[in-house]
C-alpha cells in the first residue's frame, strides 16, 4: 500500500518509489497511488498571496532522477509517472513488444534517431530540430512523444530550468529527454524474459501494490 499524506523529504519520496516500484507523479485514476497523494500538505502545490507559487513535490523531480536513477516519462495512460530501476526492464520489455521500433521515415523514427545522435535534448530544442516549428506544432509533436514515452523509447533524464539575470532559477522546467538505452544502458532494456514473462510479473506486482484494485482495472493500467 502507498502511505498517505506521510512523506516530507525528497528522500522518503525516493524510498517510496524504490518500494512501489511504479509511481504516478499527479493523481491518477487510482485512489492513493500517487506521489501526489503520499506527500503531506506542506508538499503539494500552494499559490502564495503575490502570485507565486510553492510546489516542493514538483522542484524534487530532478534530484529524485539523479539520485536514485529511476525513470521518468508519460508511462500510464498519458500521464508522468516514475519507475524504479529494478521494474524499468520488465515495464521496458512489454510495452515495447506493443510497439517496436518505430518505421523508417515515421516522425517517431526520426525524433529517435536524432536523440541517439545527440544524447540528449530538452523538449523545446528536439521540437525544433524535427521541423515542428510552426503555429500549433506543439501539440502535435508532444502527441508523438508521448507515445514514444509509452511505448519505452524515451525517457526523461532531468530538468533544465531558466534563471533571471540574479541566477534565480524559475518556472516550471523543460524536460531534457533521452533514450533509455543512453541513460540505463543497453542491457537495461533487455531483460532475459519474454514480453509475457514481464507483463505476469508487473501486474502481479501491481496486485500487492493495489490490492484495492480488480485485475482489470491492473490491466488496462499496464496496457
Amino acid at each position: 500500500m502507498i502511505p498517505h499524506g506521510t512523506i516530507h523529504t525528497c528522500a522518503g519520496l525516493i524510498a517510496l518509489i524504490e518500494q512501489a516500484g511504479f509511481l504516478p507523479l499527479l493523481r491518477s485514476t487510482v485512489r492513493g497511488w500517487s506521489a501526489e497523494e503520499a506527500v503531506d500538505d506542506e508538499c503539494r502545490y500552494t499559490l502564495l498571496p503575490d502570485g507565486g507559487w510553492e510546489w516542493p513535490l514538483w522542484e524534487w523531480k530532478g534530484a529524485i532522477l539523479r539520485e536514485s536513477g529511476c525513470a521518468y516519462g508519460k508511462f500510464f495512460d498519458r500521464k508522468a509517472a516514475f519507475i524504479s530501476r529494478a521494474w524499468w526492464p520488465d515495464f521496458c520489455n512489454y510495452r515495447r513488444s506493443l510497439q517496436p521500433q518505430p518505421e523508417e521515415g515515421s516522425v517517431e523514427k526520426g525524433i529517435l534517431d536524432i536523440l541517439r545522435n545527440e544524447g540528449s535534448l530538452i523538449t523545446r530544442d528536439l521540437r525544433a530540430a524535427c521541423g515542428f516549428t510552426g503555429p500549433k506544432m506543439r501539440s502535435r509533436f508532444d502527441a508523438y512523444v508521448t507515445r514514444l514515452e509509452m511505448s519505452g523509447h524515451i525517457v526523461t533524464e532531468d530538468f533544465v530550468y531558466a534563471h533571471d539575470r540574479h541566477g534565480r532559477r524559475y518556472g516550471w522546467g523543460l524536460s531534457l529527454l533521452t533514450t533509455p538505452e543512453a541513460l540505463f544502458g543497453i542491457g537495461a532494456c533487455r531483460p532475459d524474459r519474454t514480453p509475457a514473462e514481464s507483463r505476469r510479473r508487473i501486474l502481479d506486482h501491481l496486485a500487492e501494490l493495489l490490492p484495492h484494485t480488480s485485475p482489470r482495472q491492473r490491466e488496462l493500467l499496464l496496457g
